[in-house]
């Protein structure tokens, strides 16, 4: 069966059809103007669907209102497109809003249509770009409130990228006290719950239970995305694996306070929706003004978490990272931190850099430390001019000699934060986020800088700004190393405060916009106290992020791992760093930590200075391996083949699109003696294809390694990885 790509709306049935790469999404508009869920699924024909509906309500349910009569008239009942509350249905409501008499009552029915070509770009958020798009127009004729619901369909990804829009079309002024961008509706409860949980250096390990009756909710308090819980989740059916099974992928493209709730109804469904947390949040919704809720990516997999997985990452390399840098070459670096801390001068920079020359990296980065009076994590935040007693000649001097060596110069910012030992918090303590009254709440010593306010984000602006153009830098890491704590603005009115980590958040993206797009060649990745805003919205303008500051390789597989969830491999930021490690005192090979490095965008991060001729030649062949499976980092398909949470082995499978080429990486953490022989599953590849694999140096068919695998060998003691190379044989 063959599907065009597009939206198409029956009118007999009046049921819109939305279809994708391999998906339909597809709802209908009942007999109330109830916007009604119907199916989202493998691509099925715009046949009519509405025979799957399910029973009707009891005479004791409540009616929808002005329907004294029994049968399919109950909003309870049916799979939403958008929950609403106070009519009847006792379902988690995607929008409440207090009305002029007091009421929150909501009842949002079908008012039109548009079909768009190009997809509109969200005011102040970033979102996916492209899609033919959906605009599907609600309105509540009592109250005067409106909603727009955008759908975005494309023909390269099994997604569907949805948000909603609220209007206030009264004369008189609402207050918001929940907006979510969507609900979605499935018809059965059969599904486990899986989620990205963490801390700092401990980001996003897989928490997957059967949801029950009730709600499951996963949510973010701290005006940033968190490394507590990312702001995805996933419903796997019961048994689903990593590459059978149904699933559906749930990620929100915002960086502040989310939620997410899974909700197993009476009625056996089950009903998912989210946004803008409402967890100390109102909107002065004024007349005539709208509020634009963030947009939540929606994947479908009938292959299991790995093609949900893929599938998420193929809209985001082809419609969210920057196209300047999706997939391009990135940057391989040397960072100073993990090798100098705040300790260095010129020619311990100096040092750093000549040691790598020749060695492939083309990028120097120069970590925190460099500017105010930052000797240590107290001070100086804030103030973006060189340290000349640290930096003498300023940064003049070191970039010319990183450039003479043939390489770029990258520098390390945080926009967002100031100390109180600065010059601006000494000129403008104002600027700080702090309540009235009360003393402050530090992190890391340092304060949050007030995003919602135009005149500090001006500030960041024009301090960074001024640094980037008066130097020749290549690179900027954006860090953010604490979250919001007292959540008040000076520059707001009391009844405006509840509305600060949405602001906070459009403040940011402001801030990023300004700065990333003033600096075109500049490439950004972003930080945040390693991985803990690691979230589509960042993924917008820093192509990368630094995925946690555990750098530890046997602690990264499993960060990685829980990462590409969602992310794909070339959004990680991955480092090979110094032993002892500095965040678990464990010791592994240096191979071990280049091959797990190099499953991300990878770079070094330790003292060259005192390599060793050995250690040199080393990290350039290690360089040179990366360089070539480094397309398949940036544009491949990834096969998870073990699980470090499940087995004493973590194993990505790389594969080109064109199933040419790829590369299988295995890690086994601790050797034994007299152990099992364990075969491990190779994924992805074509089966009819003859594949040269190098380490065992055999021509297999695809066939023929697919169902048989292969039995990794690897050296001695614990720790240890192989590498195998699969290459198609030419005729």
């Amino acid at each position: 069966m063959i599907i065009a790509m597009a939206i198409v709306f029956e009118k007999e049935t009046k049921t819109f059809f939305l279809d994708g790469k391999g998906v339909t999404y597809a709802f209908f508009i009942n007999d109330f103007g109830y916007a009604e869920h119907l199916y989202y699924g493998k691509t099925v024909g715009h046949d009519d669907l509405r025979y799957i509906r399910g029973r009707a309500c009891s005479s004791r349910d409540a009616t929808i209102p002005g329907n004294d009569r029994g049968g399919m008239n109950c909003y309870h009942y049916f799979p939403a497109e958008l929950a609403f509350f106070g009519t009847g249905d006792y379902r988690e409501p995607a929008v409440e809003v207090i009305n002029p008499a007091g009421d929150r009552l909501t009842e949002l029915l079908y008012d039109g249509y548009e079909i768009l070509a190009s997809k509109p770009k969200p005011s102040g958020m970033p979102a996916l770009r492209d899609g033919e798009t959906l605009v599907l127009h609600l309105k509540d004729k009592t109250a005067g409130l409106a909603c727009d619901l955008y759908y975005t369909v494309y023909d390269d990804a099994a997604v569907v990228a949805r948000r909603a829009v609220y209007r206030n079309e009264d004369a008189q002024r609402r207050l918001l006290r929940r907006a979510y961008s969507f609900t979605f509706g499935l018809p059965s409860q059969n599904y486990d719950v899986i989620s990205l949980y963490g801390a700092w250096a401990r980001e996003r390990r897989i928490d997957r239970v059967p949801m029950h009756h009730g709600v499951v909710s996963i949510d973010s308090k701290r005006a940033s995305s968190s490394a507590t819980l990312n702001p995805f989740l996933a419903l796997a059916a019961h048994g689903a694996s990593e590459e059978q099974g149904e699933v559906y992928g749930f990620n929100l493209v915002y960086s502040s306070s989310y939620v997410l709730k899974v909700e197993g109804v009476n009625c056996g469904r089950t009903l998912v929706t989210g946004g803008v947390n409402d967890f100390d949040f109102t909107w002065v919704l004024e007349s005539g003004a709208c509020f634009e809720t963030p947009e939540v990516v929606i994947a479908y997999s009938s292959d299991g978490i790995g093609g949900m997985s893929r599938a998420f990452h193929d809209a985001y390399r082809n419609h969210l990272v920057n196209p300047r840098y999706a997939k391009k070459t990135r940057p391989l670096v040397i960072n100073n931190w993990e090798g100098t801390c705040f300790n260095f001068n010129n020619d311990k920079l100096k040092a750093i850099a000549k040691a790598v020359e020749g060695t492939g990296i083309d990028t120097f980065v120069l970590d925190d430390g460099w500017f105010g009076k930052r000797n240590d994590d107290t001070s100086g935040l804030g103030d973006w001019v060189v340290n000349t007693e640290k930096m003498e000649g300023g940064l003049t001097e070191i970039i010319r000699y990183v450039n003479s060596l043939g390489m770029k110069f990258g520098l390390w910012f945080e926009p967002e934060m100031v100390s109180e030992d600065s010059d601006l918090y000494r000129a403008h303590p104002d600027y700080a986020v702090a309540a009235p009254d009360r003393p402050h709440c530090y992190s890391r010593h340092q304060l949050l800088l007030d995003l919602t306010r135009k005149e500090v984000r001006d500030y960041i602006v024009e301090s960074v700004n001024r640094v980037l153009h008066e130097n020749n830098i290549a690179y900027v890491k954006w860090d953010f190393n604490r979250n919001a704590t007292a959540f008040y603005s000076m520059g707001r009115a009391p009844e405006q405060q509840a509305e600060f980590a949405h602001r906070y958040a459009l403040g940011l993206y402001d801030l990023c916009e300004r700065i990333v797009e003033a600096n075109p060649n500049v490439f950004f990745e972003g930080c945040s106290g390693g991985g803990a805003r690691f979230d589509p919205a960042m993924l917008y303008y820093f192509p990368q992020i630094w995925t946690s500051d555990d750098s530890d390789a046997e602690e990264r597989t499993y960060i990685q791992y829980g990462t590409s969830l969602a992310y794909p491999l070339s959004a990680m930021s991955c480092h090979v760093t110094e032993v002892p490690n500095h965040q678990t005192g464990r010791i592994t090979p240096m191979k071990t930590r280049a091959d797990i490095a190099h499953l991300g965008a990878t770079g070094y991060e330790l003292d060259t200075s005192a390599f060793t001729d050995e250690d040199r030649a080393l990290m350039k062949e290690q360089i040179k391996e990366y360089h070539s499976m480094e397309r398949l980092v940036l544009e491949g398909d990834l096969y998870r083949t073990a699980s470090p949470q499940d087995s004493n082995l973590f194993g990505f499978m790389l594969v080109s699109k064109d199933k040419q080429e790829a590369v299988l990486t295995v890690y086994r953490r601790m050797g034994s003696v007299n152990n099992e022989y364990m075969r491990l599953q190779v994924r992805g590849l074509d089966e009819d294809t003859e594949y040269i694999v190098s380490g065992f140096e055999k021509t297999l068919r695809g066939s023929t390694l697919m169902n048989l695998g292969l039995m990794p060998r690897f050296p001695r003691g614990d720790f240890q990885t192989a590498t195998y190379r699969f290459t198609a044989k030419k005729a």
